[in-house]
């Protein structure tokens, strides 16, 4: 018996928007998901470039307007991976239109418009899912139940980064990521990182940061003689207190020289720790001591940690990241089918963003913020 299809509507095709097109070719062949995703029409800057990369991309139809691809009967799901300041609008006139918005993070260039936008779908009766999708990874899963089940004793410390290098040469040209609205480093990649923090230990209470510009000026664009200031964190560090009591740091950076992926994390407990590299995003370290002998014993992925057995039936063959964005899309179907929530949902993505500015906050009033 054949599933009922979906109408997929894309709002974007750059890297994440092809991440999502791979992720909704694929989902069906690997999960058994109870609709069958149809892509229907993909939006972007310019008629052209939409018909182009609707082609690419295998949707049967490309516009240069992403409302009218909002307001198609033939859509069902809108995925938006659009520029940060055109989320809020796009979700808006999707909630109104009641389709299932999937958007990527963050989910908006402002606390106040996210908590718009939650409130808005929430009012609706509206699934949504934000992209926060390194939350995927079975080892990520894993990590959670050793913590929630108390295997390491009680938690008492978290050190947390998330680094990255395409931001450290001064001549990369300005883009919405260093515009204000794009939130710098600490809006663009840090959000990755405290969603995982979040996930794992639970809510942030306090925090104190400091956010530092490395390169003060940037080229107008790509080549350009002429500079303009940028006013935007390239670097920042926190110390936080989550609402159970444990405290810890988090580093946002996106000029780290030499690091490419470095979204880590280590957990300490009273018996036990964890730690954990997206570099080596298929093993979770245990550290514990046994037998006279103490030391991290590395978990690697495979079939015993869901879902990585609907990709491989053998351990050590390794997911990759655009499996994490297929095991999204995977649950963002079952629940736009459902019509029950799916985290992080909007609520969530809104107190990420929350968390964020506070630590903005921190570092205008120099002191200890609460959230």
């Amino acid at each position: 018996m054949s599933k009922p299809e979906i109408g997929i509507g894309l709002v974007g095709s750059g890297f994440m928007g092809r991440c999502h097109a791979n992720a909704f070719r694929s989902v069906s062949g690997l999960f058994d998901v109870p609709v069958t995703p149809r892509l229907e029409v993909l939006a972007d800057a310019t008629d052209e470039l939409a018909q182009h990369s609707a082609l690419a991309l295998g949707f049967a139809r490309g516009t240069g307007d992403w409302r009218s691809l909002v307001a198609d009967d033939a859509v069902d799901i809108v995925a938006i991976t659009a520029p940060n300041v055109l989320h809020a609008p796009i979700a808006h006139a999707a909630i109104d239109a009641g389709k299932t918005v999937y958007c990527e993070k963050p989910l908006s260039t402002t606390a106040a418009l996210a908590l718009e936008m939650t409130e808005a779908a929430e009012a609706a009766g509206i699934v949504t899912l934000v992209g926060f999708n390194f939350l995927r990874n079975p080892m990520i899963k894993l990590a959670r139940e050793i913590i929630t089940s108390g295997e390491i004793g009680e938690v008492t410390g978290f050190r947390g980064r998330h680094a990255e290098n395409y931001m450290a040469n001064p001549d990369v040209p300005h883009s919405f990521r260093t515009d204000p609205q794009g939130g710098g480093a600490l809006a663009d990649i840090g959000s990755h990182i405290i969603s995982m923090a979040r996930y794992l230990l639970g809510p942030m209470a306090e925090v104190q940061a400091d956010c530092r510009t490395i390169h003060a000026t940037r080229p107008k664009t790509l080549g350009a003689s002429e500079r303009t200031p940028v006013a935007v964190d390239d670097m920042t560090h926190a110390l936080v207190r989550f609402a159970n009591g444990v405290s810890g740091s988090i580093e946002a950076n996106w000029a780290a020289t030499a690091r490419t992926m470095d979204l880590s994390w280590e957990i300490t407990g009273t018996s036990g720790a964890l730690a954990f590299g997206q570099e080596a995003m298929n093993e979770l370290l245990i550290w514990s001591d046994t037998g006279g002998r103490s030391g991290y014993k590395r978990i690697e992925a495979g079939p015993s940690h869901p879902p990585y057995g609907a990709f491989c039936p053998a351990p050590g063959h390794h997911l990759g990241f655009n499996d994490l964005k297929v095991i999204e899309v995977a649950e963002l179907l079952s629940a736009h089918a459902g019509g029950v929530s799916c985290g992080p949902d909007f609520r969530e993505a809104y107190e990420v963003q929350r968390t964020v500015e506070a630590m903005q906050h921190s570092h205008a009033s120099r002191r200890w913020v609460s959230i």
